[in-house]
């Protein structure tokens, strides 16, 4: 199924989804960009059975949905950063905290939500869901801080690949 386009919506779906596309651990696990503002993220982790931690039940293990929620969090930093200075960052994790509510159910995808709602000088905050049918019936709740070091530290390659170039 293709991906929507949001852009005119969410007018840096295409940096979120440039983001996302580079990281290898993402696409390995199919993981697609749906939006992106300079507020939030959201991406879609199709269900798939290599993912499954519990053969028995069909439950996706819990490092994909850490993996998941990592992302979309700093996502919505690169997005929030890129918005306020008109320059890509990287932003590495500094911490990030994953509290699990529920199994995610087998066979449907997972969604996951973050928004970077602070940013300073030196550190970006972040919180997000991951769910499936509804943000109101979340499987995890996520918090981070990135930390940020800066456009002169990214390599050439990386920030023409997020540009689009």
């Amino acid at each position: 199924m293709k991906t929507p386009d949001n852009s005119e919506f969410f007018p840096l779906t295409g940096l979120a989804r440039r983001f996302v596309d580079q990281l290898a651990q993402c696409r390995a696990l199919g993981v697609k960009t749906l939006e992106g503002s300079e507020h939030h993220v959201l991406l879609e982790l199709p269900y798939h059975e290599q993912l499954v931690g519990y053969p028995d039940t069909g439950v996706l293990h819990g490092g994909v949905i850490t993996t998941l929620m990592d992302t979309a969090s700093g996502a919505s930093v690169v997005c929030a950063v890129t918005q306020k200075t008109g320059e890509i960052e990287l932003c590495p994790t500094l911490d990030l905290r994953v509290d699990y509510m529920k199994a995610a159910q087998p066979g449907k995808p997972v969604y996951g939500f973050a928004e970077c709602f602070k940013l300073t000088s030196a550190v970006a905050f972040t919180r997000g869901l991951a769910y499936q049918d509804s943000m109101d019936d979340p499987i995890a709740q996520a918090v981070g801080s990135f930390m940020r070091i800066g456009p002169e530290l990214m390599t050439d390659s990386f920030r023409q690949a997020l540009m689009g170039e």
